[in-house]
């Protein structure tokens, strides 16, 4: 049972860490978006693991984040709260051992691997680091059994998106803070840049065009995600929407920034999340479709494509594994 505490610590790290999807957890109903405060607690307790390169040996955090699978699997007691009531939220909501094992080995990789030589490879990180945890979100969801098993791929793709553009936003901080680069390198050598001039921070036309090489490959995972939020709960979907326009309206920004992560970090004002938030529930009020809805507030996403209006999606293949 988790008790008020355990999700009041979870809500106040998700607050702090996670202030978009915070904006979007609060529209879900209380059984759901109390369970998410203590996943997102978890997640951000195993990503500081991580992110502590600097204060402890690799050993020392593989230890760590092996004792924290233990803890989350119930395998083993613990007194940390967030561990406690992530176990517990896992039981209770049937999250798979599978996905739990998979986001603590994505954690892991993190450790010793900092390049990820083609999006392949790189997609099979992210189905640890985010794409677990959209499957895990749509355990604690409570899906009717004849829809899961639909809506589970889009909520792969909906995580892998996310992730996606954070990567994207975020390309000049993952250098400097953590001498990472999630531009997969085969995307960077097609356009003729080299991994030293991302280290270095050198921004030019051809690292504009990787970025956005890598920018619309996103959007087509945003059209696979978006189009299975119809599966989901009637009262889940609207913040699952404001989520994905959340996350997706940071394309625009990088457009804006003619696709320089490389000297900035864009990021939303709070005024702007506002202002997504009072439009998109406007919007779907009169027109409870989430695709449509995502496509009107999504302004751009078809432009580098030639493409116009909802609905029309490439042929993307589907994979669960």
């Amino acid at each position: 049972m988790v008790e008020k505490r355990q999700v009041a610590r979870g809500k106040r790290i998700q607050r702090r860490t996670g202030k978009t999807f915070h904006v979007a957890t609060r529209l879900l109903p209380e059984e759901i978006r109390h369970p998410t405060y203590v996943l997102y607690g978890f997640f951000r307790v195993a990503d500081e693991i991580v992110d502590a390169e600097e204060t402890a040996p690799p050993a020392e955090q593989r230890a760590e984040l092996e004792r924290l699978r233990r803890a989350a699997l119930g395998e083993e007691s613990t007194n940390d709260p967030v561990l406690s009531a992530f176990s517990s939220v896992r039981e209770e909501r049937g999250i798979a051992d599978a996905d739990v094992n998979a986001f603590i080995d994505a954690m892991e990789s993190d450790i010793d691997t900092d390049r990820y030589e083609t999006y392949d490879e790189l997609e099979t990180y992210m189905d640890g680091s985010a794409s677990a945890v959209g499957r895990m979100m749509t355990a604690i969801m409570d899906l009717d059994p004849a829809v899961e098993e639909t809506a589970l791929p889009h909520a792969t793709r909906l995580g892998e998106a996310f992730q996606m553009t954070n990567f994207l936003r975020d390309v000049r901080e993952d250098v400097v803070e953590r001498d990472r680069v999630y531009l997969p390198l085969e995307t960077l050598h097609r356009h003729g840049v080299s991994e030293g001039r991302i280290l270095n921070l050198e921004f030019d036309d051809d690292v504009a065009a990787a970025i956005r090489e890598e920018l619309v490959r996103t959007e087509r995972l945003y059209e696979e995600g978006v189009a299975g939020i119809k599966h989901l709960p009637e009262d889940c979907q609207l913040a699952v929407l404001l989520a994905a326009v959340l996350y997706a309206d940071h394309h625009r920004l990088i457009r804006n920034l003619g696709y320089d992560t490389v000297s900035t970090t864009p990021d939303l004002s709070f005024t702007r999340k506002l202002s997504l938030l009072a439009r998109t529930r406007w919007k779907w009020q009169w027109n409870p479709d989430p695709e449509a809805v995502f496509y009107e507030m999504s302004h751009g996403f078809d432009r580098d494509r030639g493409r116009h209006g909802h609905g029309r999606r490439d042929h993307t293949v589907l994979r669960t594994d």
